[in-house]
């Protein structure tokens, strides 16, 4: 990696505007909590896009970095330092353009774990997979949620 900031907005090759020079990517933390699982989400501050809704941790790639780097990175800048015992279960990709995607992990760690670290972030909850739809969601992550939560099923056997 060498480092340059993935901070700002590209037109993508659909025309469209979107944040991350490089791409984007997030994280859904998960942990099992008396044989259920429950969903770690943060409330995007008023400084966000869509501010007030409920999503996953995430943002621009740096330089060079793979999702994976990226959306841990931005998830630690976030909401705290992410547990040495992540484990990523599966992966959900947006990508709209040639030159553009986002890409969404789910990762298993073994408790709960998470605050607001920065502007970015009002509140982090942990939730039941069937309470997320309940929540006010951020439109790119409502629109991956239902690939998201079959990866959590999947992977509980729920």
């Amino acid at each position: 990696m060498n480092g340059r900031s993935g901070d700002g907005f590209l037109r993508c090759s659909d025309g469209h505007v979107r944040w991350g020079l490089f791409g984007a990517a997030g994280v859904v933390f998960v942990h099992r909590r008396r044989g259920r699982w429950n969903v770690m989400l943060q409330q995007r501050s008023a400084f966000a896009h869509e501010g007030g809704t409920w999503s996953c941790a995430g943002g621009a790639l740096d330089a060079g970095e793979s999702p994976l780097e990226g959306g841990l990175r931005e998830a630690s800048e976030e909401v705290g330092t992410v547990p040495t015992d992540a484990v990523v279960l599966g992966s959900v990709i947006f990508q709209p353009a040639t030159d553009w995607s986002y890409t969404t992990f789910v990762v298993e760690v073994d408790g709960p774990f998470g605050q607001s670290m920065n502007f970015e972030t009002d509140d982090v909850g942990w939730f039941e997979p069937d309470d997320v739809e309940t929540l006010k969601l951020h439109a790119g992550f409502a629109a991956a949620w239902p690939e998201l939560k079959a990866i959590i099923e999947n992977a509980t056997g729920v």
